[in-house]
């Protein structure tokens, strides 16, 4: 499993997202992407499909924008993996027959491995990392003084 660049876009765009979701407050392309620094056209394509997975809402006119489309409490990172990977809802199965014990060892061992990672990223919120962001832009903040 790897951290494409798409998902760790789309994971900083719901970010900015939750920065405004208690005002209730939207966000236009242009401003998620100056803030997260993400080229423009690249983050229409994930916004699209950040909204087809039903993570975001888009509002339209002219204060118009996108938001989050629940809570950033309840929106996991494996929500956010799995609408940018098309991911299965469950973790990966084994997908051949194993056509040695090296072979199924291997599988095995990944599928441990695969197991584990889901379990960490279903345990973290956008809401946890945006938490974590704050916390350390203020140690940053305080280092400087």
């Amino acid at each position: 499993m790897e951290l494409s660049n798409k998902t760790e876009y789309a994971i900083l765009s719901l970010i900015a997202l939750a920065a405004c979701y208690s005002s209730g407050e939207s966000l236009q392309i242009r401003e998620i992407a100056v803030r997260q620094n993400i080229p423009n056209r690249y983050l229409e394509e994930l916004l699209a499909t950040l909204r087809r997975g039903g993570l975001i809402k888009s509002i339209r006119g002219v204060k118009g924008g996108y938001v989050l489309a629940r809570e950033p409490r309840k929106i996991t990172l494996l929500d956010a993996f799995r609408c940018m990977e098309e991911a299965d809802e469950d973790v990966p199965n084994k997908k051949s027959t194993p056509t040695s014990v090296e072979t199924e060892v291997v599988q095995e061992v990944w599928q441990e491995a695969c197991e584990a990672a889901y379990s960490v990223l279903q345990k973290y919120t956008i809401h946890d990392l945006y938490e974590q962001r704050g916390k350390r832009r203020q140690m940053e903040f305080m280092y400087y003084i």
